[in-house]
């Protein structure tokens, strides 16, 4: 047996809204990272790394059991995973291993997930979560729009006081597992909500962007807005931005700049947690999160499109048979996560997933695709995207596609959806997504779930009447 398929522990680590391009070891030339790029240097780093839906709780959905979102029903904010499909947390726990969450899972709330233990977890409100986003062609008025920008600066917020909590907890745990060395195999789901929105950071890591000016804060981050009917539609109903003036953008990049650095030294506690306890040289390591965030590109902020602001995430592994300080540019995705846990930690099954082991990519790439759906608040259509070599193809059920070659137009201003030179690779591309989902039949089962959900839930005027949900609120 290989270094590489020797069974160890894993630490996997999971932010929230983490646009990769906002990390030193992605190149950043500002923001402060030294944790997550020491961790890159001492690992394999994936720069064409995707979550396969730019929202929360279908990601994790997701994230939690390999397989895709409309394979699982967790279509939105409001379709949580329920653990009914088995988790690789199931699977592992199965296998003997402990399988210990600590955080933030968005999750329904009382289920059986795979775990042996959730600590401080946070899961979607009230086990329903955003009934008000499933109104996707007609939407709700919804309120709020300028908490982003009125909310964002140096201070104090629930969230920061939660990830404290998070990595407190995590060197705790940490602490009493190197103390019994005979303990068995564990998998350890630390998952963190910076930098999600309120854009809110300590005043000390606030402070270290202080100085910079709009233009310095906002590179790689100037796109024009698309002249796109589906873009169109949700830049509309999802107008942030017209409520930053060009003072609130800076403050707020540099407030989400700060929460990155915040994140990065919790991360780096963890981390010196698992050194000190003897326990690093045992344990693969994987930070991710569960999308980016557009932060005012395109006039865009949050998630919810294919951009690669969004719908790009970190991927880095680190540990026992992966390469030190190396940068792969084969495409991955959250689904991955799911076969790498079993890798990581000698766990065989015999469930059939999509994706593949990390550990395996980091040896050797391979040609191959990933793929994202969208069905979520702020679309009224059904998006589906395919990265396949430099091509990124994105799909709007009912209108016209897009497509970019990411190898000359990184920042995806080129947009050759319609141009008839590229017929042929459009073809092609969408042949392949093809082998994946029909994108009309999904479109449908999404809006039709959308609808039973409503009308379980008392239908449009009931909860036209709850309280809006800006964001999921932390445990006390």
């Amino acid at each position: 047996m290989t270094n590489r398929h020797t069974p160890q522990n894993l630490l996997f680590i999971l932010s929230d809204e983490h646009n990769r391009k906002v990390s030193g070891c992605y190149g950043h030339r500002l923001v402060q990272t030294p944790n997550l790029d020491a961790l890159a240097a001492r690992g394999t780093r994936f720069t064409n790394a995707y979550c396969n839906s730019p929202i929360c709780v279908p990601s994790r959905g997701s994230l939690a059991t390999g397989l895709y979102p409309h394979q699982i029903g967790c279509w939105d904010n409001a379709t949580p995973y329920t653990g009914a499909e088995p988790s690789w947390h199931h699977m592992l726990r199965d296998a003997g291993v402990d399988v210990v969450s600590i955080g933030k899972l968005h999750y329904r709330g009382d289920d059986d997930y795979g775990f042996t233990e959730e600590l401080i977890p946070l899961h979607v409100v009230d086990g329903k979560g955003d009934l008000k986003g499933l109104f996707r062609s007609d939407p709700l008025p919804k309120a709020g729009l300028d908490d982003i920008a009125v909310t964002a600066g140096p201070g104090d917020s629930s969230y920061g006081r939660y990830d404290h909590r998070i990595a407190d907890t995590a060197t705790e745990w940490l602490k009493r597992r190197g103390a019994d060395p005979e303990g068995r195999r564990f998998a350890l789901f630390l998952s963190f909500v910076m930098p999600h929105f309120p854009m809110i950071a300590p005043q000390a890591d606030y402070d270290l962007y202080a100085d910079y000016g709009l233009d310095q804060l906002r590179e790689g981050l100037t796109s024009p807005s698309p002249d796109h009917p589906a873009l169109n539609w949700t830049r509309t109903q999802m107008n942030y931005d017209r409520h930053f003036d060009d003072a609130q953008r800076a403050v707020a990049l540099r407030a989400y700049m700060g929460m990155i650095t915040c994140l990065d030294r919790l991360i780096g506690q963890v981390l010196t947690a698992l050194e000190d306890t003897g326990l690093s040289g045992s344990t693969r390591v994987i930070y991710t999160s569960d999308h980016g965030d557009n932060l005012g590109n395109r006039q865009l902020w949050g998630k919810s499109v294919m951009y690669e602001d969004s719908l790009g995430v970190p991927m880095i592994i680190a540990g026992q048979g992966v390469p030190e300080g190396k940068v792969s540019d084969c495409p991955v995705s959250l689904i991955d996560i799911a076969p790498t846990a079993l890798a990581a930690t000698g766990v065989a099954t015999a469930t059939s997933l999509p994706g593949a082991s990390l550990i395996d990519l980091a040896n050797g790439a391979q040609d191959r695709a990933v793929f994202a759906e969208y069905h979520a608040i702020g679309s009224n259509c059904g998006v589906f995207a395919l990265r396949k070599g430099p091509w990124k193809y994105v799909e709007y059920v009912g209108t016209q596609p897009q497509l970019f070659n990411l190898d000359t137009d990184p920042n995806e201003e080129c947009d050759l959806g319609t141009d008839p030179n590229y017929a042929v690779v459009r073809s092609d591309l969408a042949a392949c997504l093809r082998q994946v989902c029909d994108p009309d039949t999904v479109n449908a089962q999404a809006f039709a779930a959308q609808a039973e959900v409503i009308a379980a839930n008392g239908g449009r005027s009931v909860i036209a009447g709850a309280s809006d949900i800006p964001f999921t609120p932390a445990p006390v």
